[in-house]
């Protein structure tokens, strides 16, 4: 009985750290959208500076809430 509580931490923290890989799309994503807005006005690329740390600071914020739930799920459970 004791593998299957093991099984079942290592399995819950391989499904929580999906979420890194959606963070790690997610500031592709931001980069991405900011450069296209960059290259067709790029006067307004200044401006957009801050919103763009903000969106990678959010989504890089959501990986690192994932690793801790799976470091959560491997040590603490």
């Amino acid at each position: 009985m004791e593998n299957l509580g093991q099984l079942g931490q290592y399995l819950g923290a391989g499904l929580a750290c999906i979420g890194m890989a959606g963070a790690a799309v997610g500031v592709g994503n931001v980069a991405g959208n900011y450069l296209a807005g960059a290259l067709r006005n790029p006067s307004a690329a200044a401006s957009q500076t801050a919103t763009l740390f903000i969106g990678m600071a959010f989504a890089e914020a959501l990986g690192i809430f994932s690793f801790l739930v799976a470091l959560l799920l491997l040590f603490a459970v």
